[in-house]
């Protein structure tokens, strides 16, 4: 337990490092290191994907106030988008949750490590969206948020590798659609780890200190570590060249996904 400990405050410095200096949800370097650590655990492949995301889920929830909250004292939160997409986004997170208990391991980690390598591809090259119009009108807003929710929910992210494209696309300015992402990861990961609480609870495989799927030994280390830590990740961004850092931590997360894949 203390090694796994240890385990957990390391991901949570990563993933706490991650987020201050790329702005990337720490899902991406979580829901890897709880597989490994979890598997060695021995925790059944039955439950091992779920809990990985789930748990991921729960850090977010955690670590996504401070965040929120800077950005909108900054006045970087646009309220309005955000209460557009608020249902479609909390509905659309409890059925990711929902969908993902009924999902092998082989296929969440095929999902998963597919979107890594979208992700390694979008930084490694600097991928952009461009501009095409402006936002729609409610039911389109409800419906992007049904979609970010959903998928975010289904592989353990705070969904802003979905709500910035999607918002930039639509005309937001960059600041306004990070701060407002980041606004819409807080419903995304509490709807999709109550999600996983409920159709969690009772499985006989799950091990001791779970809460359906979540497992708060490796919450409350990740937790506490990357709420530490991020601060130090966003002053880094300040003085080290972002277009290496994001290159070198794209292969990173390619050799990662072309693991998961090939597992």
């Amino acid at each position: 337990m203390v090694l796994d400990l240890i385990v957990y405050l390391a991901a949570g410095c990563v993933s706490g490092l991650i987020a201050g200096m790329f702005g990337l949800g720490g899902g991406v370097v979580i829901v890897p290191v709880l597989i490994f650590v979890l598997g060695a655990q021995g925790v059944s492949v039955a439950v091992l994907m779920q809990m990985a995301v789930a748990s991921s889920l729960a850090v977010i929830v955690i670590s996504s106030v401070s965040s929120v909250r800077a950005h909108s004292q900054l006045g970087g939160v646009d309220w309005s988008i955000f209460r557009g997409m608020a249902a479609g986004i909390v509905l659309g997170a409890l059925g990711g949750a929902v969908l993902a208990n009924f999902l092998s391991f082989d296929v969440l980690r095929n999902v998963f490590g597919a979107f890594l390598l979208a992700v390694a591809a979008q930084m490694g090259f600097g991928l952009k969206p461009r501009t095409q119009g402006r936002l729609p009108g409610a039911l389109g807003l409800n419906l992007a948020g049904f979609g970010v929710g959903g998928f975010s929910a289904l592989v353990g992210i705070g969904g802003g590798t979905l709500t910035v494209p999607f918002l930039s696309r639509c005309g937001v300015v960059m600041q306004k659609a990070v701060g407002t992402s980041a606004a819409c990861g807080m419903p995304i990961a509490a709807a999709g780890t109550l999600g996983f609480v409920i159709t969690g609870w009772g499985r006989p495989e799950l091990p001791p200190y779970a809460t359906g799927y979540v497992y708060w030994p490796a919450v409350a280390g990740i937790a506490v570590a990357s709420y530490l830590v991020a601060p130090l990740g966003a002053r880094l961004a300040h003085r080290l060249p972002p277009r290496l850092l994001r290159r070198i931590f794209a292969v990173v997360l390619s050799l990662v996904a072309l693991r998961m894949l090939i597992a």
